[in-house]
């Protein structure tokens, strides 16, 4: 067992927090998941459980791999990997998958595997490191508006643009969180202004090109207005969902009705995954729930610790940039459990069931923790590292 730990580096409390919330996530997930048994009528609720298991078990692998990864590879890497995540979001968005009747133009099946991929969770980790990339980059120079616009902001933009059809809420989490980083970073609080101007409009042109032309997107904007319609008039099936999830919610009472016991889990859709957090809950009660929520507070303040410790300034805004969507992820899905937020589709992290979801949060996880492992880095040679340099020493 010491050896296992000699090779693990990094902030431990992070280590022990990813553990806690992974080992906590079997019940809620097992419980659960009876509603994909007995109403969908898919698998059994142990397969269900080794799935989810398995997935946390490799989940752990990939941070392992990772955070044995010197960060400033991440740098460059980001550069090399935008190219690719565009072509990525354009074949999914290209092909799409229907799941269940409903289409689902944002995942696309991994070969051999059975397992879908959500290519925009990929996209986003890609993206905030590349942020993060730009701003340390030019820490020391004079921002022009233009000049970011094509460096900076056109890849952003793209990105944004691509996941937006398919998926307006991780859309909204990834331009907010990439203002906050850009705030952070320095970038001229003016330019931001006229970024979120540029932002909004492009969302109405959207809005108005969808609507004119229907067969080109078909239902995406339809299911927005759906979604907030049933948030205010409370109709419509999200407000079954939401319904039900308060009613888990009300008989959780302080302490739960205990592990396995949750009736709403038989009638809410989604409880292994979107509204784990209404069955959590339930079972678990007014406890559990706060229990949850000081967890998530707590891996926000080590990745916060995490990053002031940071040697240098990209080390300090990737930290920011991959950890803290983490826990607004996570802040979102609770959000939407207790009726604050119209459904939006976002995962509980680590404990909602889900392959790309556990997968893309635990090489975030990896980053964070490489930083936290490193003592030795400094801003020179972050800053002259080049993609195809990086590409030549992995391959080496």
């Amino acid at each position: 067992m010491k050896s296992i730990f000699q090779h693990i580096k990094g902030d431990r409390a992070i280590w022990a927090i990813v553990t806690v919330l992974a080992i906590f996530s079997f019940m809620p997930v097992y419980s659960a998941s009876t509603n994909l048994v007995y109403v969908v009528g898919n698998g059994s609720t142990i397969g269900h459980l080794i799935k989810h298991v398995v997935l946390l078990i490799t989940g752990f692998a990939v941070i392992y791999g990772v955070h044995k990864v010197p960060y400033r590879y991440f740098s460059g890497g980001s550069a090399l990997m935008l190219p690719i995540v565009i072509l990525l979001l354009i074949f999914t968005m290209a092909q799409g998958t229907v799941i269940e009747g409903a289409n689902a133009s944002r995942w696309i099946h991994i070969p051999f595997v059975g397992i879908g991929f959500q290519t925009s969770t990929l996209a986003g980790l890609v993206l905030m490191v590349y942020v993060a990339r730009y701003l340390a980059r030019n820490k020391e120079k004079q921002i022009q508006f233009k000049d970011s616009l094509l460096q900076l902001w056109l890849p952003v933009g793209l990105v944004l643009l691509l996941v937006l059809p398919a998926n307006f809420s991780t859309t909204a989490m990834f331009f907010t969180m990439i203002l906050l980083l850009v705030f952070i970073g320095g970038y001229p609080l003016r330019y931001i202004g006229y970024i979120l101007g540029m932002g909004l409009f492009s969302l109405l042109f959207f809005i108005l090109v969808a609507k004119a032309f229907p067969d080109a997107m078909p239902n995406r904007v339809n299911t927005w207005q759906s979604r907030l319609e049933s948030f205010s008039k409370s109709e419509g099936a999200e407000s079954y969902q939401v319904e039900k999830a308060k009613i888990a919610i009300a008989t959780g009472g302080a302490i739960g009705k205990g592990p396995g016991k949750s009736v709403q889990k038989n009638f809410l859709p989604q409880s292994s995954s979107d509204f784990i957090y209404a069955i959590i809950v339930e079972e678990y009660g007014l406890l559990g729930a706060i229990l949850v929520v000081f967890i998530y507070f707590l891996l926000l303040f080590r990745i916060l610790i995490t990053a002031k410790k940071a040697t240098t300034i990209f080390a300090t805004l990737m930290v920011i940039g991959v950890g803290v969507p983490i826990v607004f992820q996570a802040m979102i899905n609770m959000a939407v459990a207790v009726n604050i937020l119209p459904v939006t589709g976002q995962t509980l992290p680590l404990i909602s069931s889900g392959g790309t979801s556990i997968w893309m949060t635990c090489f975030a996880l990896g980053m964070i923790l490489s930083v936290s492992a490193s003592k030795n880095e400094t801003e020179e040679t972050i800053l002259d590292d080049n993609p195809l340099d990086i590409l030549h020493e992995t391959i080496d």
